[in-house]
């Protein structure tokens, strides 16, 4: 057996390549949207891609199961609960699809979603115990796929919750302890609130350590997985509907056209989204007025997804040689409508069209907050940062919301926004600049610059 494990930091995001080396078929189970190194894997391995496997729609990114069809001809599965609207073939619980010696086995683990199913892989198919198991976004390395993400019309968190209790106790829980865990996520995905940093465990390590099998009441069960959720961005539901269409499939290598400042800024006054991919700092020493800085050293398509629109025309300004990759990132959500991008070396020939940002130290904010009337100051971290500890008086509305929640806000008033280190609250305070806010500042460091000043 041939088996590989590609995993997308920026995405939390884990897919996978199994195949027989004897017959040279091969499978692909949720793969990212920009496929080229699962051809080439396939290729460095003599292998064929002919099934390319998805645990669900998945609503976090955008899934390359059209850009693998097209490229390699493979069909694309799901399991039988399934409803998408192309061409697919779909699994029954319990169905066997054998690559040779090599046999997965799909079983139906609704839960997070009504559909989900979980892939078992045997390097033998007269094998008894199990070589593996793709639990998709069902189980994690110390958690569970989240029953609320509300992407499944007409079903509750309640009723998914029972599901998601039964899949767990009678189609995972009931494998080998020895049985290797390889889920879809790790630390940092939306899709729940204590993923590890590890992306392989067993059956038997996560039946002794996972805090959401430790139960045997299911409404207890239900209540403390879906307690403390992160907030999901706005992305997710757009998302899990374009996984289940037939849509446009990218082109990974096309880059996206220049364009000078003055036309960015003539894009910018119709409607266009600027975003700039720079390090907070360098944001703030000279940027396009009105632009968004979600930078690249953090989740940048993840935070894009969320202060940005995906019917948003969108402009990218980043550094020469970075284009193709900010557009890719935002590929992976399904942000396509990119018009073009713009090199920062060209900012300094546009002065006029250019802005500062206004950073504080977190002695200057604490200066300013005792000395400036009327001051409103914004917590842009999630609700449970917020809940371990805030600035007094600070409102609470985390960055993937802000969007949604600016009429809570008071444009006219002088804000100070900051989060934990400084990376979202210069999304914040740039789209609150973009949104009509006069006066906005954010604070270099964060929270925890705040707490060691004092």
């Amino acid at each position: 057996m041939i088996f590989e494990q590609f995993y997308l930091e920026c995405l939390s995001h884990a897919s996978y390549l199994v195949g027989d080396q004897k017959t040279g078929r091969a499978v692909v189970i949720d793969p990212r949207r920009d496929v080229q190194q699962y051809l080439d894997s396939a290729r460095e391995h003599g292998l064929t891609i002919e099934l390319v496997l998805e645990t669900h729609f998945h609503a976090d990114f955008l899934s390359g199961h059209l850009e693998i069809a097209k490229a390699t001809g493979a069909k694309i599965g799901y399991g039988s609960i399934a409803q998408p609207k192309f061409d697919t073939q779909l699994f029954a619980d319990g169905e066997r699809y054998s690559l040779g010696d090599v046999t997965l086995e799909i079983r139906h683990t609704p839960g997070h979603t009504p559909e989900s199913i979980s892939v078992v892989i045997y390097e033998q198919a007269t094998d008894t115990t199990p070589y593996g198991v793709l639990t998709g976004d069902t189980l994690f390395i110390g958690d569970v796929g989240r029953p609320d993400l509300l992407v499944s019309v007409g079903m509750t968190s309640n009723e998914l919750g029972h599901l998601l209790f039964a899949s767990l106790r009678d189609k995972l829980l009931t494998l080998p302890d020895s049985t290797r865990v390889f889920p879809a996520h790790g630390a940092g995905s939306a899709c729940g609130k204590n993923l590890s940093t590890e992306t392989m465990s067993t059956i038997g390590e996560q039946r002794r350590t996972n805090y959401a099998l430790q139960f045997t009441n299911i409404d207890q069960f239900i209540n403390v997985v879906t307690e403390g959720q992160p907030p999901a961005p706005g992305y997710f539901v757009y998302d899990a509907q374009l996984n289940s269409q037939d849509r446009a499939v990218l082109d990974e290598h096309a880059l996206p056209t220049r364009l000078s400042v003055d036309e960015v800024v003539k894009l910018s006054s119709a409607g266009t989204v600027i975003i700039d991919t720079r390090d907070p700092q360098l944001f703030a020493t000279g940027h396009i007025i009105g632009s968004i800085n979600v930078g690249f050293a953090g989740r940048y398509a993840e935070y894009a997804g969320a202060v940005v629109t995906p019917h948003d025309d969108i402009v990218i300004v980043t550094e020469g040689g970075q284009e193709l990759e900010a557009k890719v990132r935002l590929a992976r959500i399904g942000y396509d409508r990119v018009v073009g991008w713009c090199d920062v070396a060209d900012l300094e020939k546009s002065p006029h069209s250019v802005r500062q940002g206004s950073r504080l130290t977190a002695k200057d904010f604490v200066l300013r907050r005792d000395t400036v009337v009327g001051l409103q100051v914004v917590d842009v971290r999630n609700e449970s940062e917020f809940k371990l500890g805030s600035v007094l008086g600070a409102q609470n509305i985390p960055v993937v919301q802000l969007p949604n929640r600016l009429v809570e806000l008071d444009a006219s008033l002088p804000t100070v926004v900051y989060c934990a280190g400084g990376y979202r609250s210069s999304i914040a305070a740039s789209l609150l600049k973009r949104s009509g806010f006069v006066d906005v500042s954010d604070v270099l460091g964060g929270f925890e610059s705040i707490v060691l000043a004092g």
